[in-house]
């Protein structure tokens, strides 16, 4: 029988949580639709796709000859692949047995769907939300709908701005319409930026309480807050909003976003990374001007102003969300 997804996991010296992911992902419960796995190898040097190599032959692995950041490992799967549905799955997650059959049964209901987030669950306190779905602010912030909160106010399916990359199902035939992910993001936001564009061209992204998985979180980066993380996702925050918003909205949300930059500033100057922080802003600027960047700029479209309409009135709303977590 014909698989229906692949499963794509990215990897980069996962030693330490690889073989957990693959052993959970491996005893999904009857009746899951058939899938493959597809490892995507970051030049990992500590072992972790000899160990999934000997322990789970079914895995299919792609190695590469560096590091080139998640965005470009994923897309490298996607494209190795030849499924209706891809799920994105990180090596620092253990799924529940029915997380498959849940993405997959909520996303081939209707074809607007785009994504479909996976309920996410802290590793050391599964009670609490990791990301039940990402939201979008008119602050020019993202954010883990539910982080922190208890898992149980999370169980209803809804639409949400984004899905999380780290355990969600996408859609081919919308991927080759809109483009994959965006490698200048290397890493971080590139799930939102792809979200966003879905929502642009009018499709949808849920969320499925259904589909849970526990996750380790920042495994690759170090801790939440972290110098590289904080200049990647800082750059991306720039680059995100250039080239989704049209320059009308643009200088329409202008009084939101300068003081939201701002008080992301202080805060990470509060960390002490307040220079790592506005150097990542100006590295945003400069893959604004790149001609890769001015390429992947999403151009307005009259047909698509509804859309626009729709997300502008999202925007202010999960400002709502950013302090209630729903």
């Amino acid at each position: 029988m014909m698989n229906k997804i692949t499963v794509v996991i990215p990897n980069y010296n996962g030693i330490n949580y690889l073989k957990d992911c693959l052993e959970a992902l491996y005893a999904q419960e009857a009746g899951t639709p058939d899938f493959q796995v597809l490892v995507v190898d970051n030049a990992s040097e500590d072992g972790s796709v000899e160990q999934a190599e000997e322990l789970f032959p079914d895995t299919r692995i792609i190695r590469l000859s560096e590091n080139t950041g998640f965005c470009h490992a994923v897309n490298v799967g996607i494209r190795a692949s030849d499924t209706p549905y891809i799920i994105l799955l990180n090596n620092d997650t253990k799924v529940k047995s029915r997380f498959v059959k849940s993405l997959y049964d909520t996303i081939r209901k209707n074809k607007k769907v785009f994504s479909v987030s996976a309920k996410m669950l802290m590793w050391d306190r599964p009670d609490l939300i990791d990301d039940a779905g990402d939201l979008y602010t008119v602050l020019g912030w993202a954010f883990a709908r539910g982080k922190g909160r208890p898992a149980e106010d999370y169980d209803k399916r809804m639409s949400v701005f984004s899905a999380c990359g780290g355990a969600a199902i996408y859609r081919r035939s919308i991927l080759e319409e809109i483009g994959l992910f965006d490698e200048l993001h290397f890493a971080y936001l590139e799930d939102l930026d792809l979200g966003y564009r879905a929502r642009i061209h009018g499709y949808r992204n849920l969320y499925e309480p259904g589909a849970q998985v526990l996750h380790l979180g920042s495994a690759s980066t170090g801790s939440r807050y972290n110098p590289r993380k904080t200049q990647l996702a800082s750059a991306n925050s720039v680059y995100v909003i250039y080239k989704n918003m049209p320059p009308l909205q643009l200088i329409w949300n202008l009084p939101f976003l300068i003081p939201g930059f701002l008080i992301k500033w202080l805060f990470f100057c509060r960390k002490k990374m307040g220079l790592v922080y506005l150097k990542g802003l100006a590295e945003g600027v400069q893959r604004c001007q790149h001609p890769l960047g001015r390429a992947a700029k999403v151009p307005f479209r009259w047909k698509n102003l509804g859309h626009y309409l729709e997300i502008q009135r999202e925007l202010y709303v999960n400002l709502v969300g950013l302090f209630t977590g729903r």
